[in-house]
This record gives C-alpha cells, sequence and structure tokens, in this order.
C-alpha cells in the first residue's frame, strides 16, 4: 500500500471514529444531549473548574454542612452550582429524567423510566383538569410522562435557570408547552399562593433539603385540601450502620457527589410527614422485590468509562468543552460506584416511595 493511500485511509478511519465517538454515541436517548454541546449551565467557561472546586470543598462534609445554620443556607446556591455542572452530562449519559428506577425484565431503560413516572400520576389520581406540582422538576423528563398520561397542567420548579430553558425547549419539541409550565424558583420558598394545586409530586429530588420539613410545609401550603402528594425520598435503610467504616463511606461518598446535605433515615420519613399536617397514605420502598435492581444501569464497565472518559477529555483539549468537565465525569463516575455499592449492600435506597394527603379540614383551621 503507497505511503498516501495509507495515510488517507487512516485518516478516513480517524474521522469515523470521531463522528461515532462524538454524534452517534452522543446522546443517551434521540431526544438527548450530544458530546459536543457539553456546557456547564450558565456559568462561564473560564469559571467551570472555580466553581467545581468550590462546590466539593463545600460538601466535603455533608453532615456539617446540614447541621450549621450558616452552611444550611448556602445549600441551594451550591445545589444550583451542582445542576450548572451536571446537567448536560446527565442529559448526554442518561436521559431527560435524572432518577432511577426499577429494572423490568424485558423492558428498556427508557420504558421503565416511564412506568416509574407514570406510576405518580396515578398514585395522585392526576386527570384532565388538575393542575399538578412538580417540586423540583430538573429538565422536566417525568413532568412531560406524566403529563401525557394524565392530560393534566403540570407546572415544574427548579432552582436552575439552566434546566428551565432545557426543559422549555423539551417541553416544545414534545407538543406540550401548552401543558407544561416551568418556573425558576426554590422549592423551599415557592412563588405559589395557598392551595392552588389539585395534587403534588416529587422525585428524588427533596434529598437535596437541608430540612425535609420544611420542604414538605411548603407543598402542603400551596396543595388545595384533599389533594395527595407523592414522593420519592432518597434515604439510608435499616441496614446501615454508622459505626461500619465502608457504610460511612458509601453513604458519605453519595451525598459529596450529588449535592446532598445529609441523607435522611428510611424510619424518620413518615413522622417528617405527619408533622407538618398530611395524613399519611401509604409508604413503600419501590427497590424492594419484586423489584429489580435499579443500580445495574450505573454499572457501565471500565471499558465504556473509559472511552466515555477518553471523549470527554479530547472535548476539553480542543476547547469544544470548557476546562473543568474532566474533573466533574470523574466525580459522577466516582459517586455512580458508591451509589451501586449502596444499592448492591441495601443500606441505601433512592425511591422509598410516601404518599400523604391534605386533609379537608386544614383550610378551615387556617381560617
Amino acid at each position: 500500500m503507497e505511503l498516501s493511500t495509507a495515510v488517507w485511509t487512516g485518516g478516513v478511519a480517524v474521522a469515523a471514529a470521531v463522528y461515532w465517538f462524538v454524534w452517534v454515541m452522543g446522546a443517551a436517548e434521540v431526544k438527548g444531549k450530544s458530546a459536543v454541546d457539553l456546557k456547564m449551565g450558565t456559568i462561564k467557561r473560564d469559571n467551570v473548574k472555580d466553581k467545581y472546586t468550590q462546590y466539593w470543598s463545600f460538601f466535603r462534609r455533608p453532615k456539617e454542612t446540614a447541621t450549621n445554620a450558616s452552611s444550611a443556607e448556602k445549600v441551594p446556591a451550591f445545589v444550583d452550582t451542582f445542576y450548572n455542572l451536571v446537567t448536560d452530562i446527565y442529559e448526554w449519559g442518561w436521559g431527560q429524567s435524572f432518577h432511577f428506577s426499577p429494572s423490568i425484565p424485558g423492558h428498556s431503560h427508557r420504558e421503565e423510566t416511564r412506568i416509574h413516572e407514570e406510576r405518580v400520576a396515578d398514585l395522585i389520581t392526576a386527570r384532565p383538569g388538575h393542575r399538578i406540582l412538580d417540586v423540583g422538576c430538573g429538565v422536566g423528563g417525568p413532568m412531560r410522562a406524566i403529563a401525557a398520561h394524565s392530560g393534566s397542567q403540570v407546572v415544574g420548579i427548579t432552582i436552575n435557570e439552566y434546566q428551565v430553558t432545557r426543559a422549555r425547549a423539551h417541553n416544545k419539541k414534545a407538543g406540550l408547552d401548552s401543558q407544561c409550565e416551568v418556573v425558576c424558583g426554590n422549592f423551599l420558598k415557592m412563588p405559589f399562593e395557598n392551595d392552588s394545586f389539585d395534587g403534588a409530586y416529587s422525585i428524588e429530588a427533596t434529598c437535596h433539603a437541608p430540612s425535609l420539613e420544611d420542604v414538605y410545609a411548603e407543598v402542603f401550603r400551596v396543595l388545595k385540601p384533599g389533594g395527595l402528594y407523592v414522593s420519592y425520598e432518597w434515604v439510608t435503610t435499616a441496614l446501615y450502620q454508622a459505626e461500619n467504616p465502608e457504610h460511612v463511606e458509601t453513604i458519605q461518598g453519595i451525598e459529596r457527589g450529588d449535592a446532598l446535605p445529609g441523607l435522611r433515615a428510611q424510619k424518620d420519613i413518615a413522622s417528617i410527614v405527619k408533622s407538618v399536617g398530611f395524613e399519611l397514605v401509604q409508604e413503600k420502598d419501590l427497590a424492594l422485590p419484586p423489584a429489580g435492581p435499579w443500580w445495574t444501569r450505573l454499572k457501565m464497565g471500565r471499558i465504556a468509562y473509559w472511552r466515555n472518559h477518553l471523549l470527554v477529555c479530547v472535548l476539553t483539549a480542543l476547547r469544544i468543552a470548557p476546562k473543568g468537565v474532566v474533573e466533574v465525569h470523574e466525580m459522577l463516575y466516582e459517586t455512580a460506584r458508591h451509589l451501586a455499592n449502596g444499592g448492591e449492600t441495601g443500606i441505601f435506597t433512592p425511591m422509598h416511595m410516601i404518599l400523604c394527603r391534605k386533609p379537608v379540614k386544614a383550610s378551615e383551621e387556617e381560617n
């Protein structure tokens, strides 16, 4: 083979490999994010690495963050930073629904996600004419599934402006922008009137709050009397042993890598629900059998990780992706390892379901 032919063939092979890695492999879903479009939310390119360093320093000791009043006040800002850092990577590698789902034999990850989300609509009996609140909506994957399944109007709130932009774009692309509304705000102080929603839900979102009581109290306030609220909570289970160093390392790894100011214990959730005035309707860990393991999706393997990591490094070197993306990608991989370990050992579940109702008499007592 002549040198020119070999060079030409090699060039074509390299171009094909780059095309496959970047554009074909790009998004987790058909409508997801491509690798070449990785940004860090609203953070300016030159500030990404500094913001990542600030985030990592703040969440280094999660339990202290939750119990220290001055630190707790800063949590929303750092959660906002976290989602600026990870939103595009999540969309690229995971899709538009930033949560886990029980595995179901014979179903794809996408189908499992849809079923898990539609369960929410059924639990709160959402139907046409209802106005439903999504507490911590992310880029709106669950919102769109629930709106399409139930026919309800869904209003989502997220603290991150970039996610608002992404959610609105996805809503429009899906033809659901007239049915789905997205608001930028803090779910600890929501900009909604009392008794203004027929139902509400949160899917793996309230774990970011320093005080679960404060979130539940806000949901209670904006929910109409008789309205139902369901939440999928991240919690430690009864198998977690605080004196076991390996257990502590796993849970702290989850907290640090997911912007959590301290995970709650599973046994405490029901009492927190009741403390703000809700009636407890149902409580269940949706991760338990017969549900299949939710963490299998995280076990991509070393080859897949290094493939993705190499791509991120190349994009950063070419200045397509901002400096700092490599560190964020490494953090998320390490966090995935802790999450999978938490699932396998049974000391952690991301889908402890709590269903509650605002008493009909609540409005009468308030007045």
